[in-house]
């Protein structure tokens, strides 16, 4: 597969290898047949990297190509990759392939799972006669329907031809690794049936140079016919995708589909969305509070800055929205762990792959200066990490450095500055462990100096106050029956042709406004919900039965 470069096309150009049941190219005439169109494609697209996706078998096939061809820029996609074929349970089945049917029915079990599997296991400790085969046979095609004419295809030399040549490719491409200098995503089923691809990751993990690994505990063999796994949302994720030799957060952005936006957004997070049923108002340019986003601009660059509740929980709710009301894309600036946190060869596809999906992407002044000038809808938290992991006592209060770090870059762009403010975490916990607490615990205090550590350091190094106290840790924290979340954006601020690059104290005095509206947004959002008819999660409930969005749950009037 080759990337394109533009994101209103496809994402790929894709090219397919088909092997017929009679055919019989051993490995390294097909290894050849592949390379031919590896080469041809390089040569089309030198500066593009390639894209070779290999499930299983496929996975050997990959993997001996990119050992041959270390000069092109290749990247693999291993699915369960059968490069432990020796070691899984069709090693010793080649034996009895003169039972014809049952090696079949035995084969497809393997694969598919669940019912096959169940039919199989009835005659396990059974003799192989005729009639046991026949009653297999009969309760296999009672659980599952089979095409009339499949056991026709799959013939016993058919069978025996495959497994032979799933043994040589197995071979080839284990004594070659040291070779491949491709970048490789292998992806790993935990319950697969026909390989021990969870261990075979391991051992991948420790030979291969530049890999990961996603683990998806409950899936098969067959990973990419499962429901809800989606191989783009994976590679986005992963940050596997990329038009160049280095990935870049900003140019290889992708913005999210419908379907991952239902995913992430949709699904992950319902409960916790129907919980809060979130509120949005913004302040349109005669100073009016309406709800909805429409005070909110429709052309970039636009640079949203505000307070970050505990955790980050009113993150995916404002991407949401915004996606949704106005079909903004949102780049959400995060702590530099979202790109530098250490791979294992235990990974699952997590939260902060999905975060990346959704636009997320480290802050630095080099990230700041792409997306402003490329016109993006950018998220700012000044506070960063101080506020989201804040002290109990600290709700609601701001913690920026004390120069105007964004206001200089925005206006360099004629960016528009959004302020908002967003209340509701004390409605729905209690932080009862914090920072201070687990510091005073060695064992506590040595996990967070290493997480953090791990995590890049201290961003805020050399920075007075607070702020540049950017340690990340799990706060403890007691449910409550939640309240809801409040969202006001304030009136935007225009940047164009107001001189704030030469003129420090004006772009400090500009600062310090927006600074000021954020903590005026918070008081009024915190006085106004004690007027909301609908803050009681009953009422709320009851409300929804008729609304398809929560976030329509009626709500004050501003």
């Amino acid at each position: 597969m080759s990337p394109k470069c533009s994101t209103n096309c496809r994402v790929f150009e894709v090219r397919c290898l088909h092997i017929p049941l009679d055919d019989r190219t051993p490995f390294e005439g097909l290894v050849k047949l592949i390379e031919k169109t590896v080469k041809d494609e390089h040569t089309r697209f030198p500066s593009r990297p390639l894209y070779l996706l290999g499930d299983s078998f496929g996975g050997c096939l990959a993997l001996a190509i990119a050992a041959r061809n270390p000069h092109i820029d290749l990247v693999l996609i291993l699915v369960n990759p059968a490069t432990s074929f020796n070691k899984s349970q069709l090693s010793p089945f080649i034996p009895v392939l003169g039972y014809v049917q049952l090696g079949i029915l035995y084969a497809l079990s393997l694969i598919l799972g669940g019912p096959l599997k169940m039919a199989a296991t009835r005659s396990e400790e059974a003799l192989l006669s005729r009639q046991t085969l026949d009653e297999l046979s009969r309760s296999v095609s009672s659980l599952i329907p089979l095409p009339s004419d499949l056991t026709d295809k799959l013939r016993n030399d058919i069978l025996l031809w495959k497994l032979e040549l799933l043994k040589s490719g197995a071979a080839y491409s284990n004594s070659r690794l040291h070779a491949v200098e491709a970048q490789v995503l292998m992806l790993i089923s935990g319950n697969d049936k026909l390989l021990p691809s969870a261990d075979e990751a391991g051992c991948l993990w420790t030979k291969l140079k530049t890999r990961k690994v996603r683990h998806f505990k409950d899936s098969g063999h067959s990973l990419l016919l499962e429901d809800g796994i989606n191989l783009i949302t994976i590679i986005k994720g992963t940050r596997t995708y990329r038009r160049s030799r280095q990935f870049d957060f900003v140019t290889d952005y992708l913005p999210p589909t419908l379907s991952e936006f239902r995913k992430l957004v949709v699904q992950d997070f319902s409960l916790l969305r129907i919980a809060t049923s979130p509120v949005f108002l913004s302040t349109l340019d005669d100073g009016r509070i309406v709800r909805g986003l429409s005070g909110v601009p429709n052309e970039g660059p636009v640079l949203f800055v505000g307070y970050h509740m505990l955790m980050g929980l009113e993150l995916f709710f404002f991407a949401e929205q915004l996606l949704k009301e106005k079909n903004i894309a949102i780049r959400a600036l995060a702590h530099p762990y979202l790109g530098a946190r250490p791979e294992t060869s235990q990974q699952k596809y997590e939260l902060f792959d999905g975060l990346i999906v959704f636009g997320g992407l480290p802050v630095s002044a080099k990230h700041i200066f792409k997306l402003l000038s490329t016109k993006s809808f950018i998220l700012l938290y000044p506070g960063g990490s101080r506020e989201a992991h804040h002290r109990k006592g600290e709700a609601y209060k701001l913690f920026w450095p004390d120069q105007p770090e964004f206001v200089r870059m925005a206006a360099r762009f004629g960016a528009t500055i959004v302020p908002f403010g967003v209340v509701g975490e004390d409605d729905i916990a209690e932080l009862v462990f914090d920072y201070d607490d687990q510091m005073k615990i060695p064992y506590l205090k040595r996990w967070i100096e290493d997480h953090n550590k791990q995590a890049g350091g201290n961003i805020r190094a050399g920075t007075a106050g607070e702020v540049a106290n950017q340690d990340m840790y799990f706060p403890g924290v007691i449910p409550k029956i939640p309240g809801r979340f409040y969202y006001l954006f304030g009136k935007p601020v225009e940047t164009r042709g107001m001189g704030y690059l030469k003129d420090r104290d004006s772009a400090n005095e500009v600062y310090l406004r927006i600074k000021s509206d954020v903590e005026g947004l918070i008081s009024y959002l915190k006085t106004k919900r004690e007027e909301d008819p609908y803050r009681s999660i009953v009422k709320r409930t009851m409300s929804q039965y008729s609304k398809v969005d929560p976030s329509e749950v009626p709500t004050f009037e501003p």
